[in-house]
Order: C-alpha cells, then structure tokens, then sequence
C-alpha cells in the first residue's frame, strides 16, 4: 500500500456563508467515516489562514525568518488528507469523493519511497 496526500486548495478570501460552511463540514466528516471504515484513512487536517504561516530559509550558516505565506497567489493550501491505497486510481477516487465534499480543488501525490529500515 501507498500513502497518497490528498491537499486541499482553497481560493484566498473571505469563508463561505455559515449554512455552506456547515454542509460542508457535514459532508467532510462522512466521508473521513468511510475513509476510516474501509481503512484508507491516516491523517487529516485544515490549515489556519495562510497569513498564519512562519518561513524559514537556509542562507549561508544563518536561517532567516519571515512571516506570511511562502508564496503570494490566489490560491493557498487549506487543508490535507493522507490515505492509503493500493494504487493511483484508488486513491483518485477517494480524491473525487474529496473534491465532492469541498467543492475545492484537490491534488493527489504519492508520498515518495525511500530505502531504509521499514521497506
């Protein structure tokens, strides 16, 4: 089984209307049910506003620290869901059942296999 992040892009700017919220939030919290019904769910979360972020930069022997998103855009990182599937198409189709229930955006990625004591 692979871990798939599934994130959650949110365009920048104000919440949606209380009762949209809502179902939403309804919605979301069905499906990370089935996730964890059918075993696929690990972690999931949202994100504070993006003007909540912290960036730390290597430069030289220094770590320089700014505050504010990494990168300016319309768009920002709003939330995540890891799951485990057996392969890309499987973790697509927790992915549309993702984009259904936030009526956002979401990009999946395979989380990257590196060799070491647990593979």
């Amino acid at each position: 089984m692979t871990q798939y992040l599934l994130s959650v892009y949110q365009p920048d700017g104000p919440a949606p209307e209380p009762d949209v919220l809502a179902k939403i939030g309804d919605d979301l919290d069905t499906l990370n049910q089935e996730m964890v019904s059918a075993g696929a769910w690990v972690f999931s979360g949202g994100l504070c506003a993006p003007t909540t972020a912290t960036v730390l930069r290597a430069q030289g022997g220094d770590v320089l620290v700014t505050d504010g998103p990494y990168t300016e855009g319309k768009e920002h990182l709003g939330g995540f869901t890891i799951v485990e599937a057996p392969d890309l198409d499987a973790a697509l189709v927790w992915g549309r059942k993702l984009t259904r229930a936030t009526t956002l955006p979401i990009e999946v990625r395979p989380f990257a296999h590196h060799g070491g004591a647990g593979d």
